[in-house]
């Protein structure tokens, strides 16, 4: 390469960074070159998802760290594309928390910008509940709880922990990633937001996927910490041909009329589990209503999660002890001699059958002794 050429192409790096923002992020973040070798040339087989911002490639970086490469999908940038990839930057730069994706560098000197992030490998929660599950089970109410709390752990983080809230802006399913222990981490910050504390902004723009937008942010584009919320089910979903139906209005028509027991999912459903549900519903209808300040805070969702939480593991800690002291009353092996039913159950109620074989046998043998 001639030194002409050189010369050209380091002004065109400067270009492209001063376009990207990268005046901005100089002293806010660590800019990494991050090449197409990467990701082999953005393969489409590397896809892993696509979001309103951009499209996240598997990639693998020299050192072979596996990581998650985000371009994004506009490359004649606007200037408010520019800012949005900028205020993720920014806003993951000041973001330390084990249920939020870490941010571990940026390339700015090319034509399309591009973030990589920590490589979560299980996939996004959306496809978990959605999605095919090879082991045949639904997923327990236990790993449900766990999720939901985690996640508004790491939102009640965002709006609590740094000088300025922090408001997600398009809390989803697919915006929750989950690593190998279903550790839940929140991702996809294109649509945040930095807001002064309890502060109202009025957006001149609504971004955010339709039917998980907050009412008066979508009528009257009032942001705040309240705008951040979750659900399980599709928030548009269908049942047979016609117009979709609202998750949250069907929810709330349910919650009224107290046939809730009708719209929950029937495989978490089991006896003596009424008030545990009932309470969990509660908190879904006041985190859905239609008035910013008649909603909890994100950290007292948490707290009634956890609670709910403790409440449902001393459930599982009394049938669990049932479940023990009725194989040993039937002469069965508690591990092996199961029914498929019970065994069904108990692994449904996210339950571990801890007793060991040989402490089984010594037990049954000192009682056959008597």
């Amino acid at each position: 390469m001639t030194k002409c050429e050189k010369r050209k192409l380091a002004k065109e790096k400067e270009r492209f960074f001063k376009q990207n923002g990268g005046h901005i992020l100089y002293q806010q973040i660590l800019s990494k070159q991050v090449d197409t070798k990467a990701t082999n040339n953005f393969d489409k087989s590397r896809e892993l998802g696509t979001g309103g911002h951009g499209i996240v490639y598997k990639g693998f970086l020299r050192d072979n760290k596996v990581v998650a490469v985000k371009r994004s999908r506009v490359i004649d940038m606007t200037q408010t594309e520019t800012d949005e990839f900028v205020q993720e930057n920014v806003i993951l730069s000041q973001i330390n928390h084990r249920n939020v994706v870490r941010l571990l560098g940026c390339c700015l000197e090319v034509e399309v910008p591009i973030l990589v992030y920590e490589f979560i490998p299980n996939g996004t929660l959306f496809h978990l509940l959605h999605g095919d599950n090879h082991d045949g089970l639904p997923l327990s109410l236990e790993t449900r709880l766990k999720i939901a709390q985690e996640s508004a752990e790491a939102l009640a983080y965002l709006h609590l922990s740094t000088n300025n809230s922090i408001v997600h802006g398009d809390v989803k399913s697919l915006n929750i990633l989950l690593d190998e222990n279903h550790t839940a981490k929140v991702t996809d910050f294109g649509a945040s937001r930095i807001l002064s504390k309890d502060a109202v902004q009025l957006m001149t723009m609504v971004q955010g996927t339709l039917g998980y937008l907050d009412p008066e942010y979508l009528q009257e584009r009032k942001l705040t910490e309240k705008s951040d919320l979750i659900t399980r089910k599709r928030a548009i979903y269908y049942e047979g041909p016609g117009e979709g139906k609202s998750l949250a209005t069907s929810f709330l028509g349910a919650m009224k009329e107290k046939r809730v027991e009708g719209i929950l999912d029937n495989s978490i459903m089991g006896v003596g589990m009424e008030q545990l549900l009932e309470e969990i519903a509660k908190l879904a209808s006041q985190c859905l209503s239609g008035k910013g300040e008649e909603r909890p805070s994100m950290t007292q969702v948490v707290d009634k999660l956890k609670a709910i939480r403790s409440a449902w593991r001393e459930i599982l800690l009394l049938r669990h002890e049932e479940t023990q002291c009725l194989t040993e009353r039937l002469g069965m092996d508690p591990v092996c001699d199961m029914s498929p039913s019970m065994s069904y159950t108990a692994q449904m109620m996210g339950l571990e059958i801890e007793t060991t074989r040989s402490t089984y046998h010594a037990s049954t043998s000192s009682m056959q002794g008597r």
